[in-house]
């Protein structure tokens, strides 16, 4: 039996010598690699934690001392060393979610898996607890770069409770290089025992020293920090008045379990700062210079290489970013640390100049993008579409109010399949529908995509373009014809349902109208959620009832805007509205959740059929 397979539950590490615990990591990274071969997932971010997962669970007694993984993606070692080694399920049907869960373990706290909250979330557990327990914030893969990060960090500093500890995972990434000002003074700082024994030997002969009084702790102060200074320069951390150590090494077992003991000690909070190898024991990952195979499909453990593949919605839109930037010197792309993620890796090979990367700050994307167009430049924020929900304020207040011409290109837009709840793109069409001035777009496939921007790029107001994660039939052919804001595509006439469709949904909406025959139909590409074709309500008067479909949530979205511009022109229908219920949805392949919702074509069909 493998040393794996005799840990069921985080006690039982404490049966293992050193020895065994190396071999153990070992183990866990051969595991890894086959396992996400065999399903896709998050592989890099993984490799690189197993031994600060090990020792974290050695030093700390979970559930009753509280681990908060940020971000979540990075917690597959704490599934194994749980309990849950059956991998086969990962992110599908059924299966194992690919981010700490609720329901499946008392030891995961906190399900959604966007950066930078752990901080937060672990302040208020901290605050809440009456009790001698440790809540331990573990935060990587460029989570750190967040504003929200740093306001938790100043609260922490501000009211310094005892029992938080706050694991800084620094393996220099996030999905890319981790970029920005702390990034850089992270990185120059060394492991360098020194200033600890040195610290410590200090504090010892202080202690010595005959003072007394308010005279005696006002001296000790200043000459602590009057060695730190002299010892090494102040960190960020110290700046803010907390409890700093390291670097230390993250795959030095023993020195990990002797510093997170050290912090147990304190009665206030601790940040160690840990260094790791993003992707360590695999070499493919390893040799990535791209994203260390951050997150895959399904590959070949031999080689790293992906199987399948074939052209995707995102190799759509990079090439026709691409084909703008070259044409275009005003075009500027903004990322949030998600570069390669959301096809702009070609152009920033090309056009470094023309490609900047925020880390991960979308409200700060968002408003840099703002006075970029304020200055005379054509933004195109690049984001996936449930990130990008986290700078609803800064859309609002600081492009559209200002009516801006800044464009948000969202990728993963509508169900996404395996990443789950916290990713579906499914809010985007109702948060943006609302917003005064902001024309929105979703296209029926990437050639409309590349008409869509090319229409944004020209217009004189803020512009949002959705589109979904998986295959595409083709590129776009390039140039792209400019598709005109609020301009509809009639493909089929009949008399009696007027079908309209939206991006991914049309295709569906097209076969469906098909299969139910009996239904004369006439389906529309309502490739403009936002403006709405005027031609609507003539269109809708000459049918006997009206059916939208979307892949976004039914409260506020599509066909609510539908309802809306009809019950303004007078014209009373029928409206029968499918899309997102009223919940979260649940991970797993993106074609079984859509046919469940009803949302594929034989579901559509179903409800036209049904209709009275």
């Amino acid at each position: 039996m493998s040393l794996l397979e005799q840990v069921d539950a985080p006690s039982d590490l404490l049966r293992l010598d050193q020895h065994e615990l190396a071999e153990l990591a070992e183990e866990i990274r051969a595991f890894l690699v086959r396992a996400i071969a065999d399903t896709g997932g998050h592989l890099s971010p993984n490799l690189g934690i197993v031994e600060l997962t090990l020792a974290l669970h050695r030093t700390f007694d979970s559930p009753h001392d509280k681990l908060i993984w940020d971000v979540g993606h990075q917690a597959y070692v704490h599934k194994l060393v749980t309990g849950r080694r059956d991998f086969t399920s990962l992110r599908q049907d059924g299966g194992m979610s690919g981010y700490p869960s609720r329901a499946e373990s008392e030891h995961d706290f906190v399900e959604n898996s966007h950066a930078s909250t752990s901080i937060s979330y672990a302040m208020g557990l901290t605050k809440a607890k009456d009790d001698d327990s440790h809540v331990i914030a573990v935060i990587g893969d460029g989570a750190l770069t967040g504003g929200m990060a740093y306001e938790a960090l100043n609260h922490v500093a501000q009211e310094k409770p005892s029992g938080l500890i706050i694991v800084l995972n620094d393996n220099g990434r996030s999905y890319a290089p981790t970029v920005g000002g702390l990034a850089e003074h992270l990185a120059k700082l060394r492991v360098d025992r020194r200033y600890e024994d040195a610290k410590q030997a200090f504090g010892s002969a202080l202690r010595k020293l005959p003072l007394v009084g308010d005279f005696a702790e006002e001296t000790a102060v200043r000459m602590k920090e009057s060695v730190k200074e002299m010892l090494t320069t102040l960190t960020f951390f110290d700046i803010l008045g907390l409890k700093y150590t390291g670097p230390i090494d993250g795959h030095d077992l023993a020195l990990l379990e002797e510093t997170f003991e050290r912090a147990k000690g304190f009665d206030e909070p601790v940040v160690i700062h840990v260094l790791t190898e993003k992707g360590r024991g695999y070499q493919p990952a390893i040799d990535d210079e791209q994203d260390k195979l951050h997150g895959v499909g399904r590959f070949d453990p031999a080689t790293g290489k992906p199987l399948g593949g074939g052209l995707s919605w995102t190799a759509g839109f990079g090439a026709a970013l691409a084909h703008e930037v070259e044409h275009r010197p005003d075009v500027v792309a903004i990322t949030a640390a998600m570069e390669s993620s959301t096809g702009l890796s070609k152009i920033s090979d090309e056009h470094a100049d023309r490609v900047i990367d925020v880390g991960i700050s979308e409200q700060h994307a968002v408003t840099l993008a703002a006075g970029l167009a304020m200055g005379g430049k054509r933004p195109v924020v690049s984001i996936y579409s449930s990130f990008l929900q986290r700078a609803i304020d800064q859309i609002i207040t600081d492009v559209a109010m200002h009516e801006l011409p800044v464009t948000f290109v969202l990728d993963r837009a509508g169900v996404t399949g395996p990443d789950g709840p916290s990713h579906h793109g499914v809010m985007d069409l109702s948060y943006l529908r609302m917003i005064p001035g902001l024309a929105v777009g979703a296209p029926a496939d990437t050639q409309e995509l590349a008409g869509m921007l090319s229409a944004a790029l020209d217009h004189d107001g803020p512009v949002a373009i959705r589109y979904p994660r998986g295959p595409a039939a083709a590129l776009p052919d390039l140039p792209a014809q400019p598709l005109e804001l609020g301009r509809w595509e009639r493909l089929t006439e009949g008399d009696e349902v007027l079908l309209l469709a939206t991006g991914k949904m049309v295709e569906a909406a097209h076969k469906a109208a098909g299969l139910a025959e009996d239904r004369s139909t006439t389906v529309v590409n309502a490739r403009w959620v936002k403006p709405i074709d005027p031609r609507l309500a003539a269109w809708a008067s000459a049918h006997d009832r009206v059916v939208t479909v979307e892949d976004g949530v039914v409260a506020g979205g599509f066909g609510a805007g539908v309802a809306e511009h009809l019950a303004a022109a007078g014209v009373t229908k029928p409206i029968t509205m499918l899309g997102i219920p009223d919940r979260f949805l649940r991970f797993g392949e993106q074609a079984g959740i859509l046919a469940e919702l009803g949302l594929d074509a034989a579901g559509i069909a179903d409800t036209l059929a049904s209709l009275d």
